[in-house]
C-alpha cells in the first residue's frame, strides 16, 4: 500500500506548522509524532511504515536525516523523499555515511540557515543520492518564505 509521510524535526512535532499544512492539504498524509533518540525515533519510523511500498518521505531538519536513512535501508519501498534543511550533514556519524541510493530526492535549503549549514548540506546530498535536485533558496532554516509556495501537489504524487 503506498503512502506519503511528513517526518518532523529533532525538536518540532506533529503539531508544527508544517505538519499542520500537511493534515490541512493532504488528509491522507501520514505525520506522527517522533521523541527520542535516532535509533527510536527509526525504529516507530519503520514499525509505521512496516506494511507500506511506494513511501514519499517528507522530511525537515532532523526528519530529514531519518528520512535519508529509511531511503538508504528501505530503497525498494521508497518513491522518493522531499528533503527540508535536511540534517543529513550527521550522515557521516551514523553506518550509512558511505552508502548511495538512486531514490529521487529533492532538497530545498535556505542560504540563510543558521542551524545547519548549506555547504554542507549539499556536499552530503550529492554524496548521497545520485537522483538529485537541490535547490537553494532565499530563506531560513524553517523555510517561512518558502514552504507553503512549494509545488506540493507535483512533489507529493
Amino acid at each position: 500500500m503506498s503512502c506519503r509521510i511528513f517526518i518532523h524535526g529533532l525538536e518540532s512535532g506533529n503539531q508544527g506548522t508544517k505538519a499542520l499544512f500537511f493534515r490541512q492539504n493532504y488528509p491522507d498524509m501520514l505525520t506522527p509524532h517522533f521523541t527520542g533518540p535516532l535509533d527510536e525515533r527509526m525504529g516507530k519510523l519503520e514499525a509505521v511504515l512496516s506494511d507500506r511500498t511506494s513511501i514519499v518521505l517528507v522530511g525537515s531538519s532532523f526528519g530529514g536525516l531519518m528520512a535519508s536513512i529509511f531511503a538508504l535501508e528501505k530503497e525498494e519501498r521508497v518513491k522518493k523523499v522531499i528533503l527540508l534543511a535536511p540534517a543529513i550533514n550527521l550522515m557521516a556519524a551514523t553506518p550509512y555515511g558511505e552508502r548511495k541510493t538512486a531514490v529521487p530526492a529533492w532538497v530545498y535549503h535556505g542560504s540563510q540557515d543558521e542551524v545547519i549549514d548549506i555547504r554542507e548540506v549539499q556536499k552530503a546530498a550529492e554524496r548521497l543520492f545520485s537522483n538529485l535536485r537541490f535547490h537553494a533558496v532565499e530563506d531560513d532554516h524553517f523555510l517561512h518564505k518558502t514552504f507553503k509556495t512549494m509545488p506540493w501537489d507535483r512533489l507529493l504524487s
